[in-house]
Protein backbone atom coordinates (compact mmCIF):
# COMPACT_ATOMS: atom_id res chain seq x y z
CA UNK A 1 0.00 0.00 0.00
CA UNK A 2 1.24 3.76 -0.90
CA UNK A 3 0.48 6.25 1.68
CA UNK A 4 0.58 9.55 0.97
CA UNK A 5 0.19 12.82 3.02
CA UNK A 6 -0.38 16.18 2.36
CA UNK A 7 -1.74 19.47 3.76
CA UNK A 8 0.99 20.50 5.86
CA UNK A 9 2.14 24.26 6.03
CA UNK A 10 2.96 27.28 8.13
CA UNK A 11 0.21 28.65 10.38
CA UNK A 12 0.00 31.10 13.51
CA UNK A 13 -0.43 30.10 17.01
CA UNK A 14 -4.30 29.60 17.31
CA UNK A 15 -4.66 28.26 13.67
CA UNK A 16 -6.19 25.46 11.70
CA UNK A 17 -4.90 22.94 9.52
CA UNK A 18 -6.55 20.33 7.63
CA UNK A 19 -3.90 17.04 7.02
CA UNK A 20 -4.97 14.33 4.76
CA UNK A 21 -3.58 10.89 3.89
CA UNK A 22 -4.78 9.11 0.93
CA UNK A 23 -4.23 5.63 0.55
CA UNK A 24 -3.63 3.01 -2.32
CA UNK A 25 -5.30 -0.19 -2.09
CA UNK A 26 -8.74 -2.01 -1.84
CA UNK A 27 -9.22 -2.99 1.56
CA UNK A 28 -8.28 0.51 3.53
CA UNK A 29 -11.97 0.02 5.50
CA UNK A 30 -10.99 -2.72 6.93
CA UNK A 31 -7.34 -1.27 9.03
CA UNK A 32 -7.05 0.94 11.70
CA UNK A 33 -5.30 4.43 10.68
CA UNK A 34 -3.10 6.76 12.81
CA UNK A 35 -1.29 10.01 12.98
CA UNK A 36 1.98 10.39 14.19
CA UNK A 37 4.39 13.22 14.15
CA UNK A 38 8.39 13.91 14.86
CA UNK A 39 9.50 17.44 16.21
CA UNK A 40 13.04 18.32 15.59
CA UNK A 41 15.39 16.23 18.08
CA UNK A 42 12.76 13.95 19.14
CA UNK A 43 11.14 10.70 18.78
CA UNK A 44 8.44 10.44 16.74
CA UNK A 45 5.27 9.87 18.90
CA UNK A 46 1.54 8.97 18.55
CA UNK A 47 -1.45 12.07 17.69
CA UNK A 48 -4.65 10.03 16.64
CA UNK A 49 -6.16 6.79 15.28
CA UNK A 50 -9.48 5.69 14.24
CA UNK A 51 -10.18 2.09 14.57
CA UNK A 52 -10.55 0.06 11.09
CA UNK A 53 -14.77 0.46 11.57
CA UNK A 54 -14.29 4.06 11.83
CA UNK A 55 -16.19 4.25 14.51
CA UNK A 56 -13.85 4.36 17.74
CA UNK A 57 -11.09 6.87 18.16
CA UNK A 58 -7.93 7.62 20.64
CA UNK A 59 -6.21 10.50 21.03
CA UNK A 60 -2.93 11.83 22.29
CA UNK A 61 -3.20 13.97 26.02
CA UNK A 62 -1.44 16.79 24.06
CA UNK A 63 -4.06 16.79 21.19
CA UNK A 64 -7.30 15.97 22.87
CA UNK A 65 -10.06 18.43 22.16
CA UNK A 66 -8.28 20.38 19.52
CA UNK A 67 -8.10 17.79 16.89
CA UNK A 68 -10.09 15.37 15.11
CA UNK A 69 -9.40 12.32 13.33
CA UNK A 70 -11.90 10.98 10.80
CA UNK A 71 -11.36 8.57 8.03
CA UNK A 72 -13.57 8.92 4.24
CA UNK A 73 -13.33 4.79 3.24
CA UNK A 74 -15.16 5.27 -0.30
CA UNK A 75 -12.31 7.92 -1.07
CA UNK A 76 -9.45 5.54 1.11
CA UNK A 77 -8.57 8.89 2.55
CA UNK A 78 -7.77 9.81 6.60
CA UNK A 79 -8.28 13.03 7.95
CA UNK A 80 -6.95 14.83 10.90
CA UNK A 81 -8.13 18.03 11.66
CA UNK A 82 -6.02 20.15 13.79
CA UNK A 83 -7.52 23.40 15.75
CA UNK A 84 -6.68 25.88 18.19
CA UNK A 85 -2.35 24.93 17.05
CA UNK A 86 0.15 25.76 19.28
CA UNK A 87 4.08 26.60 18.27
CA UNK A 88 4.56 22.57 20.06
CA UNK A 89 2.21 20.90 17.51
CA UNK A 90 5.16 21.98 15.07
CA UNK A 91 6.73 18.89 13.72
CA UNK A 92 6.68 16.44 10.28
CA UNK A 93 3.43 14.72 10.67
CA UNK A 94 3.16 11.19 9.24
CA UNK A 95 0.19 9.05 8.38
CA UNK A 96 -0.01 5.12 9.05
CA UNK A 97 -1.85 1.88 8.20
CA UNK A 98 -1.93 -0.87 11.02
CA UNK A 99 -0.07 -3.81 10.28
CA UNK A 100 -2.86 -6.27 10.37
CA UNK A 101 -6.83 -5.66 9.53
CA UNK A 102 -9.95 -6.05 11.76
CA UNK A 103 -7.29 -5.23 14.20
CA UNK A 104 -7.36 -2.00 17.01
CA UNK A 105 -5.25 -3.39 19.60
CA UNK A 106 -2.81 -0.35 20.90
CA UNK A 107 -3.02 2.44 18.14
CA UNK A 108 -0.61 4.07 20.04
CA UNK A 109 1.71 2.30 20.08
CA UNK A 110 4.19 2.63 16.62
CA UNK A 111 4.76 -1.02 16.35
CA UNK A 112 1.26 -1.54 15.61
CA UNK A 113 1.93 0.26 12.31
CA UNK A 114 3.67 -1.15 9.13
CA UNK A 115 3.04 1.07 6.07
CA UNK A 116 4.61 4.65 6.51
CA UNK A 117 3.27 7.81 4.23
CA UNK A 118 6.24 10.15 3.32
CA UNK A 119 5.11 13.06 6.04
CA UNK A 120 3.97 16.59 5.94
CA UNK A 121 5.57 19.42 7.55
CA UNK A 122 3.49 21.67 9.85
CA UNK A 123 5.01 24.89 11.59
CA UNK A 124 3.34 26.45 13.66
CA UNK A 125 4.39 30.32 14.82
CA UNK A 126 4.32 32.35 17.61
Amino acid sequence: VQLQAFGGGLVQAGGSLRLSCAASGRTFETYAMGWFRQAPGKEREFVAASSWRGVGTTYADSVKGRFTISRDNAKNMVILQMNSLKPEDTAVYYCARYKSPYNDFRVEYEDGYFDWGQGTQVTVSS
